[in-house]
């Protein structure tokens, strides 16, 4: 074997039934675990000859590898265990791979035809951001690569892929994907429609608040906004901080039409899973339940429960993350429930990732009924711009690029002369509510407005020119024209 091995540390309900004989020699692994420090979602390196790498095992204990976010921890461990695998096979031990060890890597990596899955710039980057973090904390000098070098960043990385759906391509993806309507509009044979008004009403939450996949999948039933606004089109609710890339709370807004939407969904087929999973004991069964006693209101909700053993807790509400909200439950008419607002078919918390199978499908749906099958042979990537025109695609972010596109222009739009506001008016609500700008970066909680310019510009520009090219472009050739006559 020459290949390294990454295993991460289960959350407390995942570890499953362990032998009773124990574990090589270990009787209660989870607690061998917590005794040596290790946390849910902390990485341990296996090397090939299945020993655990004791220095690699300090550096998943570390302040400065633990400081990061547990997701971000798990993406820089499985980059470091591919560099681990490569240079185990070349016989280089990893404290001793000198720059143009690594200088090798990133072009097998990045640009070898002998790798079958090569990499984009992006990627790279986010890949020599792991190894720096390593070698620095392993104390190697010179850095073999260091992320703050130009020479060690790729050139064509690119910070953003702005992803975005009109509104228009959006009910056509929805109905054709999530609701198994045909080119028609009438309904496909043989469509099972069971999570139907789940999917559909988080998109629609989703894409009018303009939250991220993981904000909107862990929200909580009583987290839903119900206080409308004096326009009455739209409600406004708190993010938590532990859900948000910031980890601040921020203020999100959701239209009152796609709330709506979620209360359907509510009162029907999450009432349905519920009613289901309480009748099959589901819920019984559950090696971890902490059932809500109550919530408080003020600057700092808390959030009060009790577990199976009738042990009390409490803890911030805005603090908990979503590992932690899928064990909340609250009473309801006939028993314990989830907290958590969208459900599997069994009544279990859906967790934000599964989304992406879900759209996924639903790309797949619009290929199917969208597309022949001598356009579908092509992958999606190489399709002529004709065919790709043809099928919506979305990812769940796509949900939050088209909120805030759509933000940008209506606001910009605002600002122009269109709506006749005279120069002293756009001066005016730009002193009071900011530019376009600032106001959409407000809405998607970044921290600087430079961040949501360097997401968002490229494409809005593009927008810009082609109203100009299409609106202005035959009036001013006209006018030229009849100057130069």
């Amino acid at each position: 074997m020459d290949e390294w091995w990454l295993v991460f540390v289960p959350d407390p309900e995942r570890w499953g039934p362990l032998p009773e004989e124990g574990v090589l020699g270990v009787h209660d692994l989870p607690a061998a675990v917590a005794a040596v420090g290790l946390q849910p979602g902390d990485p341990v390196f296996v090397r090939p000859d299945f020993v655990v790498d004791p220095e690699l095992l300090e550096f998943a204990l570390s302040a400065e590898f633990h400081s990061l976010e547990r997701e971000t921890r798990r993406n820089y461990a499985l980059d470091i265990r591919l560099l681990l695998t490569w240079l185990w096979r070349r016989g280089i031990p990893w404290r001793q791979a000198t720059e143009s060890d690594l200088r090798a890597y990133r072009e097998f990596r990045c640009d070898s035809s002998l790798n079958p899955s090569r990499i984009s710039g992006t990627k790279w980057d986010r890949e020599a951001s792991a190894f720096t973090r390593l070698y620095r904390w392993a104390k190697v000098t010179p850095l073999p690569v260091d992320s703050q070098r130009r020479a060690d960043r790729a050139a064509d990385a690119r910070s953003s892929r702005v992803s975005w759906l009109t509104p228009r391509t959006w009910g056509l993806w929805q109905d054709v994907g999530l609701r198994g309507l045909g080119p028609d509009g009438t309904p496909v044979p043989g469509w099972d429609g069971r999570t139907e008004l789940r999917n559909t009403s988080f998109v629609g939450f989703t894409l009018s608040s303009g939250l991220r996949r993981q904000e909107s999948g862990a929200i909580l039933t009583f987290e839903v906004p119900s206080r409308p606004l004096r326009s009455g089109r739209y409600c406004h609710g708190q993010m938590a901080r532990a859900l948000s890339r910031s980890k601040r709370d921020r203020t999100f807004y959701a239209s009152v039409d796609s709330l709506r939407q979620v209360s359907a969904y509510a009162e029907s087929e999450r009432a349905w899973a519920v009613a289901r999973a309480q009748a099959q004991g589901r819920y019984e069964r559950l090696p971890l339940m902490r059932l809500i006693t109550k919530v408080t209101t003020g600057r700092t909700p808390m959030v009060h429960w009790v577990d199976r053993d009738g042990v009390p807790g409490r803890h911030d509400l805005s603090l908990l993350d979503w590992r932690e909200r899928q064990w909340l439950f609250v009473e309801g008419p006939q028993g314990p429930e989830p907290a958590w607002l969208w459900l599997t078919e069994q009544g279990m918390p859906m967790l934000p990732d599964r989304w992406n199978t879900v759209f996924r499908q639903a790309n797949q749906r619009c290929e199917q009924a969208l597309l022949t099958p001598e356009e579908r042979e092509a992958p999606r990537l190489l399709r002529v711009a004709e065919i790709r025109g043809k099928v919506p695609y979305a990812t769940p972010h796509s949900l939050r690029h088209s909120m805030a596109l759509y933000m940008l222009i209506l606001l910009n739009e605002l600002m122009d002369k269109k709506y006749g506001l005279t120069a002293a008016d756009r001066r005016d609500f730009a002193q009071l509510y900011g530019d376009p700008w600032w106001l959409v970066k407000t809405l998607l909680g970044h921290k600087d407005v430079e961040t949501t310019k360097e997401h968002y510009l490229r494409p809005v520009m593009h927008l810009q020119l082609e109203s100009i090219l299409a609106f202005d472009t035959r009036t001013s050739t006209v006018r030229w024209t009849r100057r130069r006559t």
